[in-house]
């Protein structure tokens, strides 16, 4: 008999089932995975070297643009290494609503995921209760910055604005009557924060809704369960963070072990995997929204007691405020140097890291001293687990594939950077 040669097939690019422009090159025996050889650079777009380019404060827009799930995550690494390098203390205030929206954020990205992975593996009814509630903090993120998704809110020193005391209301439509409009509308008549907390108690009960459907279901188990299986050994020598190396069973978690901003004062739990397979990973990430929920819970009860600023002083950083600059011509010009020159970061190197809701992300920045950053290095972690594919991919099956592409959680404005 002839020898029967492996074959190679095209695994992309597209965007359906790989959340971005990824090209996978697969070497296949038959519908059995040999080889896997991820292919990036459709989707690049140089935000390191445009970064290099602005202003320190002009760069946050673009934070929010790597990874699109996880958009205030990624200002909040970049904003801490600006803080470092100016030494500057940063509200207390502050503090707490920026882990209060990493929460939120980390939420919605795995809402997102959960509905994604599900779609992919043939689990169809998920991504419609999964926007169900990712609607909900859409709406927490437009209330302070105005935008659903690239919210630009994180600055250099605290944020843009504090919580408004309003949320925006639905109006009667040809698609929503008046009652259902004043239903709606119930729980958005008081602040942010009580719209909030009305959300941190009812989606506990929300999470069990997603495991009845998911975490028995026995189609579900047999598209997860051994399917890349990720030793604690390989998974830290592949440099694995976020839910990818605590699926592998290693309580490593950035908010735990170097702690940053007010983490250190709320209560909350690492959930790890035992076996390493995809189907630990997705616990673990269900897992995770339910602690997220606690932090957010902790921190709408220390918000509602606890006015201050949300932003430094040092006018040399942030803008005066309006009233301000309208009886003191000093600010005024404070103000118009802010603008037109931006900050000017003092001269050293800086290495910030936030716990991303995909795992370590972190900012690597070197100032000159001027007004930019000389140069500016994105640690992505969706970057180092696609490097991974091949071997979590080699010997499985070509429809495993796809699960592993949904286990990774790519988003690929992070990776092709």
């Amino acid at each position: 008999m002839p020898d029967i040669q492996n074959y190679t097939l095209n695994f992309g690019p597209q965007h359906p089932a790989a959340h971005g422009v990824l090209r996978m090159v697969l070497e296949l025996d038959g519908e059995v995975v040999v080889r896997a050889d991820p292919h990036i650079g459709l989707l690049h777009r140089a935000t390191e070297k445009l970064a290099e380019t602005k202003t320190w404060v002009q760069s946050v827009p673009y934070m929010d643009r790597l990874d699109y799930m996880s958009m205030m995550c990624n200002e909040h690494a970049y904003c801490m290494a600006i803080e470092r390098l100016l030494e500057i203390e940063v509200p207390i205030r502050a503090q707490y609503i920026r882990v209060m929206y990493d929460e939120i954020t980390r939420i919605l990205n795995h809402l997102l995921w959960i509905g994604a992975h599900g779609l992919d593996v043939g689990a169809m009814t998920m991504v419609l209760y999964a926007f169900r509630e990712r609607e909900d903090l859409v709406d927490c993120y437009e209330a302070v910055s105005g935008a659903r998704m690239h919210a630009a809110y994180y600055r250099p020193g605290g944020v843009y604005r504090d919580l408004p005391d309003s949320m925006p209301q639905y109006r009667e439509s040809k698609w929503k009557s008046a009652a259902e409009v004043r239903k709606i509308n119930e729980v958005r008549s008081g602040s942010l924060l009580d719209f909030l907390g009305d959300f941190v108690s009812r989606f506990p009960k929300i999470l069990d809704e997603y495991e009845t459907l998911l975490t028995d279901n026995r189609i579900w188990k047999q598209r997860l369960v051994n399917v890349g299986i990720v030793s604690p050994e390989r998974a830290m020598q592949l440099g694995f963070t976020g839910p990818m190396l605590r699926g592998s069973g290693i309580a490593w978690d950035l908010r735990k072990k170097q702690s940053y901003e007010v983490y250190d004062r709320l209560d909350f739990d690492i959930p790890v995997g035992v076996t390493g397979d995809s189907y630990d990973r997705y616990l673990v990430r269900v897992e995770e929204m339910r602690q997220s929920n606690r932090i957010i819970k902790q921190c709408i009860d220390w918000l509602r007691v606890n006015p201050g600023p949300v932003i430094t002083d040092n006018h040399k950083v942030a803008p005066p405020s309006r009233a301000d600059m309208k009886s003191n011509m000093e600010e005024l010009i404070h103000h118009f140097k802010l603008c037109t020159e931006g900050i000017h970061v003092p001269e050293g190197q800086v290495y910030s890291a936030v716990e991303h809701p995909k795992g370590e992300f972190g900012i690597y920045a070197i100032s000159d001293g001027a007004n930019k950053p000389y140069r500016l290095k994105i640690r992505s972690p969706g970057y180092v687990h696609l490097s991974a594919m091949n071997e979590l991919t080699r010997g499985h099956m070509i429809a495993d594939v796809v699960t592993m592409v949904g286990t990774i959680d790519i988003v690929f404005g992070e990776i092709d950077r």
